[in-house]
């Protein structure tokens, strides 16, 4: 177990600035003023916390989570596993991790998503799965589309998945997006390109993985997830990475 002085130092050249110009809600919504610093209470250290029984049997299946009568999600079928490990590489078990994603075409079942592409009745868009012992994960699902959104004349967010992991209580709350490798938009898209690093903007994408591809089934991707240290994966609401 590493000393508390062994810790990796926080680069924070690495990060995206609170403001990105080409980002252009950034300029509106982006803080100002110095982050204020609170301490944590026994209550929001300690709960609430998730169990394993929350889970529903499908819960790990985006293809047919939301499908009614036997169907199943429209779109190329895709496997994403990895694994859940903190800084010095040791895997962290019995984490909750949720994803939710839009359909193949690239829209969210959302009310305010008014793009044109159409709704699938037979895909939600959102799971859950729990880290096994060495900390790995997998669920099934469909490889998102991209979509326009409204920030220049013609920007669209590359294909993604969005990550919430949980540690023991609510706080413990990591949220971060998965991309996929050859993918276009990435390069041209105002959001990842405010990160200033391309190595951590590649650790923020899947690799095709094509061992554990299901021949004449489904296509494999793999995306680990590192919670802190040099290596660690970009977290969108905690800037330092922990």
């Amino acid at each position: 177990m590493s000393k508390l002085t062994d810790i990796a130092p926080r680069d924070f050249s690495l990060h995206p600035p609170r403001i990105a110009p080409d980002y252009r809600s950034s300029l509106s919504r982006g803080p100002i003023h110095k982050p204020i610093g609170f301490a944590t209470t026994m209550t929001e250290a300690t709960g609430p916390t998730f169990g394993h029984d929350v889970l529903g049997p499908n819960d790990h299946d985006l293809l047919i989570n939301h499908a009614v009568d036997g169907g199943s999600a429209i779109g190329p079928r895709i496997m994403v596993h990895g694994v859940l490990s903190d800084g010095d590489g040791r895997p962290v078990p019995n984490a909750l991790i949720e994803v939710w994603q839009a359909n193949a075409g690239g829209r969210y079942r959302h009310k305010k998503d008014a793009y044109l592409a159409p709704l699938d009745p037979n895909f939600g868009g959102c799971g859950r799965v729990i880290t096994g012992e060495d900390g790995s994960y997998s669920f099934r699902t469909v490889q998102p589309g991209a979509y326009p959104w409204p920030n220049g004349g013609n920007d669209w967010r590359p294909a993604h998945i969005h990550f919430s992991v949980f540690g023991m209580a609510f706080s413990q709350r990591l949220i971060t997006q998965m991309y996929f490798e050859g993918d276009p938009h990435i390069a041209l898209c105002p959001i990842a390109q405010s990160i200033p690093d391309a190595a951590a903007i590649d650790r923020l994408t899947a690799r095709l993985d094509m061992e554990a591809t299901v021949p004449m089934d489904i296509r494999a991707f793999r995306f680990d997830i590192v919670l802190r240290g040099r290596g660690a994966t970009l977290f969108e609401n905690q800037l330092e990475g922990t």
